[in-house]
């Protein structure tokens, strides 16, 4: 990997862990999921007349706007909105890694290797331990809410194999216009769960801080975050560029700390540890195993 492109993947590190940190100042002035539908308003348009439209077929795209979309960021959002630390909420999102390895090997009938067997165990209980130590700094439907998002985006990524399999397809065109599909819904979720009264509430008094979240949800983390992700996984291989996302955490983290104070226990360490060791062997095993095959 080229220096300017070592340099690109760190940004994306960065913007993707602040964030968390953007969707908690978010969510404290506008409904969670109010605040989810305005961010994908603001992504597809107006950059929607600036791409193609991919050619990939309506039910895929659907499917990748309702999972990756619509349903991470609705529970994500509204994990954070009922306490779910920000840093913490960073950390347990990963673990999308392993429910999208289950869901694969459910739907595309992908065979486990042995290694990632042991980064499921790992991370499991890792997830057990942050789980089990929900009170006052993490309340429980935060922590359920989060998990229930990394499934979603990891239903998102099964959607987005199918995608892939069609051949030549422009990422970053897809996340365009595919950023059409959640308004609607997570309008209507918004009407219904959060009430209209709430959503015209946040709207009258919508504020420099509210615009900037969205703003930045909308421009930095979906347009230029998934765009510089996406540009990097057509120039290098795969497992050369996710290993990246494992810095997303100490990013999110480290923000939730100094901006909101956040800090967290030594059971969360502990958990935080295990499913990071998960996410590790998962990436890095089988070819730490073939190397020591190589040497012995």
């Amino acid at each position: 990997m080229t220096p300017r492109d070592l340099l690109l993947a760190l940004l994306v590190v960065v913007v993707w862990g602040l964030n968390f940190v953007v969707i908690k100042a978010g969510v404290a002035e506008v409904p969670p999921l109010l605040l989810a539908a305005l961010r994908f308003v603001a992504a597809s348009l107006p950059a929607v007349w600036l791409f193609r439209r991919p050619q990939v077929p309506l039910r895929l795209m659907l499917a990748y706007g309702l999972t990756i979309s619509v349903g991470q960021f609705a529970f994500l959002f509204s994990a954070i909105h009922v306490g779910m630390p920000s840093g913490l909420a960073s950390l347990v999102l990963q673990s999308q890694a392993f429910f999208t390895m289950m869901f694969a090997a459910f739907w595309l009938k992908e065979a486990w290797r042995p290694t990632q067997l042991a980064g499921l165990v790992l991370a499991g209980g890792g997830l057990a331990l942050i789980g089990m130590a929900h009170g006052v700094s993490m309340p429980l439907a935060g922590f359920m809410l989060t998990v229930l998002a990394a499934s979603m985006w990891a239903a998102g990524n099964i959607v987005t194999r199918r995608i892939s399999g069609l051949g030549s397809v422009d990422m970053q065109a897809l996340v365009v216009w595919a950023s059409l599909v959640p308004p609607l819904p997570l309008f209507a979720l918004s009407w219904v769960i959060e009430g209209p009264e709430a959503m015209g509430a946040a709207l009258a008094n919508f504020s420099l801080r509210s615009a900037g979240a969205v703003l930045y949800l909308a421009w930095i983390a979906t347009l230029l975050g998934y765009g510089l992700w996406s540009r990097l996984l057509s120039r290098y291989p795969a497992n050369q560029v996710a290993p990246f996302s494992l810095l997303v955490p100490l990013v999110g983290l480290t923000c939730g700390w100094l901006v909101f104070g956040e800090r967290l226990q030594p059971v969360h360490f502990a958990g935080g540890a295990l499913l990071m060791a998960g996410l590790v062997v998962n990436v890095f095993g089988t070819s730490l195993m073939t190397r020591l095959r190589g040497v012995f």
